[in-house]
């Protein structure tokens, strides 16, 4: 369909999986819930859910098990993720992610995150840290859409954009996101609390 440029469009991605991690305690040391919420347009249809070792170096290989392995598999068109880590600095190969699953895979922040910290917090504290820096450091900075700040691998960060607003049910965040959010707080903390 033409855009307001008179340019033939593609249509959204409309079958799409948003990954979020469960809150955990600053001295728990382990295994931290991992949901994933699946949505076909504006409907929910179904949850998955598995675990990642905090600050661990499984997230990529959980995810791409949840998502090639669930009876969603076939109709999904794309992978969003909150950040480009889970359980702390459990860090995502989103490369390896997209390869594995053959999906575009988009992390999604509300801010701006802070390299130089990350970078340092990952050298000197974290296990595997210079390892996970460099997933970091090989991708394209996070870019401004849709009132976020996106990393996308597999699809341009306009058709990424497209994606998110299509999506934006209730707020700038992507409901898959925000549901996933949501579930993961109120299975983790007994309570969702905070916006997702």
């Amino acid at each position: 369909m033409p855009d307001r440029g008179g340019r033939n469009r593609a249509k959204a991605p409309s079958h799409v999986v948003g990954f979020d991690d469960a809150p955990f305690a600053p001295a728990h040391r382990g295994d931290v819930l991992v949901v994933g919420a699946v949505y076909a347009g504006s409907r929910l249809t179904g949850i998955m859910s598995g675990k990642v070792r905090r600050d661990g170096s499984n997230a990529t290989r959980v995810l791409t098990r949840l998502v090639t392995g669930s009876r969603f598999a076939p109709q999904l068109q794309a992978v969003l993720l909150q950040g480009v880590a889970l359980a702390g600095f459990n860090v995502v190969d989103l490369p390896r992610l997209h390869t594995a699953t053959g999906l575009p895979v988009i992390a999604v922040s509300r801010r701006q995150p802070n390299l130089p910290a990350i970078r340092d917090a990952l050298l000197k504290h974290v296990s595997g840290g210079p390892r996970k820096w460099r997933f970091i450091e090989a991708l394209e900075p996070m870019r401004a859409a849709a009132g976020l700040y996106v990393q996308a691998v597999g699809i341009s960060v306009e058709d990424a954009e497209r994606l998110i607003d299509a999506f934006a049910f209730n707020g700038r965040m992507p409901e898959p996101l925000r549901t996933a959010h949501l579930v993961a707080a109120g299975v983790g903390t007994g309570e969702s609390r905070h916006r997702a």
